[in-house]
Order: structure tokens, then sequence, then C-alpha cells
């Protein structure tokens, strides 16, 4: 037994020493067994976090939607997964050799707010550099067609909006103070009238949410930058029943407690049916 050999070895011959030599030796080659152990695990973990961040700032990211503004093609609680390895146009030498594609009317993009540090937005594309658009008694007309927009749904119980009716404002029209969400749009908006109709200019997207009655989009605070924008929307990863009230400001215990409360009632509150299922 490993216990009894310093005592033989001690009470032996000379020619013992070299296997007590031999015994001192081992414990140093395990701890050196554990030291390239843990160094293996960290260069793991390391591979994994940069490659998780690899991926989140160039191919994939995931979102959620907390407002009803896209409904119903997205529900409030849809998580998202967005390609952000899709879009082209901003004139990088990569573009050539990349599978990526111009914007198209009709994408629904996920960018970062015009007015708002970390937040993003989701909506539709409808006006691209060089559109003219106009709303006319809830239809919208570009470059002098009516849009077939087979997604958008209205909600009678909301109040009359006048940019539901008729949009842009002519000039020396009056705009209520209440109907513009960004004061600066408001002197913005009237440079890009001409006529009765918007000219969408070089660089910017015109976008608007598919319940058009519950959405805050371009024709209350403006246009969306190119370089603002995050990807597409291309898969519903996971679905979970919610209100814009489980998302709205809150504590952080609030947001705790909310977090515990979906868990304790996850099979209940996942849509189930909506469980990866494609975004157009």
């Amino acid at each position: 037994m490993p216990e009894e050999t310093p005592v033989q070895t001690d009470q032996a011959t000379p020619p013992a020493e070299p296997a007590a030599l031999a015994e001192m030796a081992q414990p140093a080659s395990e701890e050196e067994h554990d030291a390239t152990t843990i160094s293996e695990y960290l260069e793991s973990l390391l591979v994994t976090v940069l490659l998780a961040l690899f991926g989140t700032s160039f191919v994939v990211q995931a979102f959620k939607i907390p407002s009803a503004s896209m409904e119903g093609t997205l529900l409030i609680g849809d998580h998202l997964l967005v390609n952000k390895f899709i879009f082209g146009g901003t004139g990088a030498w990569y573009e050539k050799i990349l599978p990526y594609r111009p914007l198209e009317r009709g994408d629904i993009i996920v960018f970062k707010y015009p007015y708002a540090d970390h937040q993003h937005f989701v909506k539709r594309v409808i006006g691209l550099p060089g559109d003219r658009l106009k709303l006319v008694d809830q239809q919208v007309y570009v470059n002098g067609k009516l849009l077939n927009e087979p997604y958008v749904v209205h909600d009678s119980s909301v109040l009359f909006d006048t940019f539901n009716y008729s949009f842009p404002p002519m000039r020396g029209q009056m705009i209520s103070p209440q109907v513009i969400v960004e004061s600066g749009w408001r002197d913005e908006l009237r440079k890009h009238v001409e006529g009765d109709e918007l000219v969408v200019p070089p660089g910017k997207l015109f976008v608007m949410g598919d319940n058009r009655d519950r959405s805050s989009d371009s024709r209350y605070w403006g246009f969306v930058d190119r370089s603002a924008i995050m990807g597409r929307p291309f898969l519903i990863y996971w679905s979970v029943d919610a209100t814009a009230g489980d998302y709205g400001a809150s504590t952080f215990w609030e947001r705790l407690m909310g977090v515990f409360d979906t868990l304790a009632h996850l099979p209940a509150r996942t849509r189930w049916s909506r469980m990866l299922h494609t975004v157009h």
C-alpha cells in the first residue's frame, strides 16, 4: 500500500531509493495534469465567448417584442432571431464576396431608434430612398401606385388619428404637438414634402408598423438611417403569452418576479403554435 512505501524505503538497502524518488515525483505530475486541464477549460471558454461575441455582433442576435405595433405579424412576447448578415448597400468591400442583398420594400427590420440610445424598434420598410409616398384613407401609395399590404391590421377601438387618413400634412397645415412624438421631426418633415407626397431622402428609410393604429413609426418621429439597421428577423424561436405591461418600465424586483412567474407557468403561457415560425 502507498502508505507503507516510506517505511519500507527507510529500512531497505540503498537500491530502493529510485522507487522512493518516483513516488515523490508523482504528486508533481498530477499538479501538472490539473494545470493542463484548467488551461484547456479556460481556452475552450475563451473560444466559446469569442464565437458568441462574433455571432451576436455579425451574424445572429435575439430580440423580443414588447409592444403591439407589429400585430398580427409579430405578437407581444414573441422572441426572435435576427439575421444581421443579410443586407448590403453600405458600400463595404466585403459586400462583393459575401451573400448580402439590397433592402427591399416590405422587409421587416430591427433598427436603433434615432432618438434614444440602446433602444431597438422593429418595423416594416415602406419607403426606400427616392420613393414618393402618401397615405389616403388608411391606404399607402408609393410612387403613385397603391401598395399591396395584406399584412396590415386596423384597430377600430383606437381614437381617430389624422396621420392614418392623411399623410404627409399639407404645407401650411397645423400639426398638433400630440401627433408628433419627436419635436425635431415637425420641421424636418416639411422639408421633404412635395405636393401631397413625402420624398424619402438618400440614405434614409420610411418605416411603419403592421398594426397601423397602434404603431409609433416614421409618421411620428422620422426616417431611419441606413446605418441604424441591425438586421432582419427570420425566426420566432419562442413565444410567450404576454402584455405590453409585462415589458414596461419597472423595478429590478418587479422584473425578477415577472421572470419567476413566467418560469412557473411556462408550459401554459408558451404559444406552442408560434414556435419556430418564420417571419415574413
